[in-house]
C-alpha cells in the first residue's frame, strides 16, 4: 500500500504530456479562428500559421530547445512577412506570446547552459525589434519585454539549480545510507571478532597455562612428558598468535587483510623448529639467503610449507619428513617429502593441495603434489624469486 502512494514518474510524465496536448489543441482552436482579426492571411494558410503559433508547446517536455526555435523563427517570420490588420498593434498573436514564454522557461530549466544564453539573447532581440515597430503605446514598453524575459530566464535557472541541488542531496543521502550500512557491517564484524577472541583466546590461554605448569603440578614427570608439555604449550601459543592476527583483521574496521603482518621466508625456519618440537621427525636443508626472497613469495612459501607439514602429520603420523629449500637467483625451490606413515596416503588430493597450487600459481610459480613409489608423498614447488616475474599477490587468505 505504501508503494502505491508514491507517485510513479512515468505516470506523471504521461499526465503532463496529455495536459500539454490539451493546451496545444486549446491554443490552436483559439489562434485559428482569431488569426484573421489580427493579420491579413489567406484562409487556406490560416491553419498553418495558427499551428506555428500554438503547436510548438507540445515539445515543452520532449525537446524545449526545438520548440523554442520553431516558435521564435515563426514569430520573426510572421512579424516580417505577414501584414497586420488595421488597428492591430502586436506583430504576432497573443497565443504566440503565451506559447513562447513557457518554451523559453523550459529551455532555461532543462537545456544546456549555452543554449539558454542563446535563447535569452535571441528572444530579447526578437521582442525588442519587433515590438518597436508597433505604435508608440507599445513601443514605449518595447524594452520591458527583454527585461521580463531576463527575469523569466533567471527564474528558470533558479528552478534548475534547485532541482540539481535536490538531486545531489538525494544522491548524497543514498551514499550516506550505504556508508551507514557499511559501518554497521564493520561494527558487527568487530563485535563477532571480540566474541571469538574472548572465547578462543580464553581456552587457548588455559591450554598454554596448563601445559606450562603441568611439570610443576604433577609429580614424577618424565623428561619425554615434560618435552611433550612444552611442545603443546608452544603449539598453543603459535595457534593463539595466529588467531589473534586473523581476528585483528576483523577488528580493524575496514583494514584490508594484506595490511596485517604476514609471514615471510625467514619465518620458515621457526616453523620447522616448531614442528620438530611438536614431535614431527623432520630434517631440513636450506641453501641461499632467505632474507632476499620478496615478501609476496615468502608468504606463499611459508603457507605451502605449513600446509605440507600439516598434511604429512595428518596422513602419515610419525613418518619421517625431509624438507629442502633452495634459494636461487631466479627461483625458490621447495621440496617436502614424507615417508609412509601408519595410515595410507590418499591418492585424491584434498582442498589443501588445491589451495597450495592456487597460491603458487597466483605469483607465477608451479606446484606438484603426488604419491611416491615407496608409498610416501612429495610436494614440489617452484616459485619466482625476482619481483619482476611475480604475476600478482596471492588472493588467498
Amino acid at each position: 500500500m505504501l508503494a502505491r502512494t508514491a507517485r510513479d514518474p512515468k505516470q506523471v510524465r504521461l499526465w503532463f504530456d496529455i495536459a500539454t496536448v490539451v493546451v496545444a489543441v486549446t491554443m490552436f482552436s483559439v489562434a485559428w479562428p482569431t488569426l484573421h482579426l489580427t493579420h491579413q492571411v489567406p484562409a487556406a494558410a490560416q491553419p498553418f500559421i495558427a499551428g506555428l503559433a500554438a503547436l510548438p508547446i507540445v515539445l515543452v517536455r520532449v525537446n524545449p530547445a526545438l520548440g523554442w526555435s520553431i516558435s521564435a523563427g515563426s514569430a520573426l517570420l510572421i512579424a516580417l512577412a505577414i501584414p497586420h490588420q488595421p488597428g492591430n498593434n502586436l506583430p504576432f498573436q497573443v497565443v504566440h506570446i503565451l506559447v513562447f514564454f513557457p518554451l523559453l522557461f523550459a529551455v532555461a530549466v532543462r537545456a544546456h547552459i549555452r543554449m539558454v544564453v542563446i535563447a535569452w539573447l535571441c528572444s530579447a532581440l526578437l521582442f525588442a525589434t519587433t515590438m518597436a515597430d508597433a505604435d508608440q503605446s507599445v513601443a514605449s514598453s518595447a524594452f520591458g519585454w527583454p527585461i521580463a524575459m531576463t527575469a523569466l530566464v533567471l527564474f528558470g535557472l533558479l528552478v534548475r539549480w534547485l532541482v540539481l541541488s535536490r538531486r545531489a542531496l538525494v544522491e548524497q543521502e543514498e551514499v550516506s545510507e550505504l556508508e551507514r550500512a557499511r559501518r554497521t557491517v564493520l561494527e558487527e564484524k568487530a563485535r563477532i571478532a571480540r566474541d571469538l577472541h574472548d572465547v578462543v583466546a580464553h581456552h587457548m590461554s588455559m591450554v598454554v597455562v596448563q601445559a606450562q605448569t603441568a611439570p610443576y603440578r604433577i609429580d614424577d614427570v618424565s623428561p619425554s612428558a615434560r618435552a611433550e608439555f612444552e611442545s603443546i604449550g608452544a603449539s598453543a601459543r603459535d595457534a593463539l598468535n595466529e588467531v589473534r592476527s586473523m581476528l585483528g583483521v576483523l577488528r580493524s574496521d575496514g583494514q584490508l587483510p594484506e595490511h596485517a603482518p604476514q609471514p615471510v621466508a625467514a619465518d620458515v625456519l621457526p616453523l620447522l623448529e616448531g614442528a620438530r618440537r611438536a614431535g614431527v621427525p623432520i630434517d631440513w636443508t636450506i641453501e641461499g639467503p632467505l632474507h632476499t626472497v620478496p615478501d609476496t613469495v615468502g608468504l606463499a612459501l611459508y603457507r605451502i610449507a605449513q600446509e605440507s607439514l600439516s598434511n604429512a602429520s595428518r596422513h602419515a603420523p610419525h613418518a619421517a619428513v625431509r624438507l629442502s629449500l633452495i634459494v636461487r637467483t631466479e627461483s625458490v625451490e621447495l621440496t617436502v617429502v614424507n615417508a609412509p606413515g601408519e595410515s595410507p596416503v590418499e591418492g585424491t588430493p584434498g582442498t589443501g593441495i588445491v589451495g597450495m597450487r592456487a597460491r603458487a600459481e597466483s605469483i607465477g610459480g608451479t606446484l606438484t603434489a603426488e604419491p611416491r613409489p615407496d608409498g610416501g608423498f612429495e610436494v614440489r614447488a617452484s616459485l619466482p624469486s625476482s619481483p619482476s616475474v611475480i604475476a600478482a599477490p596471492p588472493a588467498l587468505p
